[in-house]
């Protein structure tokens, strides 16, 4: 799942390389990508992109016209061609990677195609007036990464809550842009149970999830940064300390990393150096 740090970075890449650049062609490939029906991708064809902007886990892509956009999901992401090398014209995707559900043609032979891996859809396409019209976008809690984001804030949401740690860290209308992934890091930098409820933690306790929720969050930015699109998923995959190792040795103990019950393999932790 691509999370915030990795949509911060395509974004990067988009403003670099879209922006100023003339939509001249669109192709829908899987329709049921595309959540605003009464208004086509065909709206964008002649429209000039002129800003790129991460709302959480979602990006839109600015125009002289409409904004587009990308709401990545569990297994959606995007591919770039800068029109020097071929692309796949067969409409499924390319043979060895994800399945293309719809490509942007830019001046110059270029190409943003988006893709999605998952077993069932969950990328979405909407073309808007303003990103706010999408109503994942109008419900985000406030980005943890984001500059001023304070303890108090992160107070307000775990406060009183009777729900378990890694299930509201991934909860949108809260923290805006944590997936699977980093919850499982953030909640093992804390060395706190992935079960607990928030309405359980002690203050010292919720001093440690917000330095870890800050410092994971900055260093996963900052890693970001300057890794091909292509590699990002890899990348990150390589980084994980707990996430997506099960069965392997703690790396700060004696313990051994283990799925998180009830999570049918999606998270883990390690439950010698995260439990009470």
């Amino acid at each position: 799942m691509p999370e915030s740090p990795e949509v911060d970075a395509l974004a990067g890449f988009l403003r670099e390389n879209a922006v100023g650049a003339r939509i001249e062609a669109v192709e829908l490939i899987e329709f049921r990508a595309l959540k605003t029906r009464a208004r086509p991708l065909d709206e964008l064809v002649g429209e000039t992109v002129t800003a790129v902007r991460r709302f959480g886990k979602h990006l839109s892509l600015d125009s002289t016209g409409a904004d587009l956009v990308i709401s990545f999901g569990r297994a959606g992401w995007a591919t770039w061609s800068d029109g020097t090398a071929p692309t796949d014209d067969a409409g499924s995707g390319q043979a060895d990677g994800p399945a293309i559900l719809a490509r942007l043609r830019f001046d110059g032979g270029r190409e943003l195609a988006v893709t999605d891996a998952g077993a069932w859809l969950s990328l979405g396409l909407s073309v808007v007036d303003d990103p706010g019209d999408v109503s994942s976008i109008a419900k985000l809690g406030p980005d943890p990464s984001a500059r001023g984001y304070s303890q108090a804030d992160l107070d307000a949401v775990l406060v009183g809550r009777r729900k378990q740690l890694r299930a509201l860290l991934q909860e949108q209308e809260s923290l805006a842009g944590i997936g699977g992934a980093y919850s499982d890091e953030i909640l093992f930098a804390a060395r706190l149970d992935p079960l607990m409820h928030a309405s359980d933690l002690t203050e010292d306790e919720r001093a440690r999830l917000f330095v870890a929720l800050r410092e994971v969050l900055a260093e996963a930015f900052a890693a970001c940064v300057g890794v091909p699109i292509d590699r990002q998923k890899a990348e990150k995959a390589a980084r994980m300390r707990v996430h997506g190792r099960a069965g392997e040795p703690c790396p700060e103990g004696d313990g051994v990393v283990v799925d998180v019950p009830g999570t049918k393999g999606a998270g883990q932790y390690c439950p010698a150096c995260q439990t009470r």
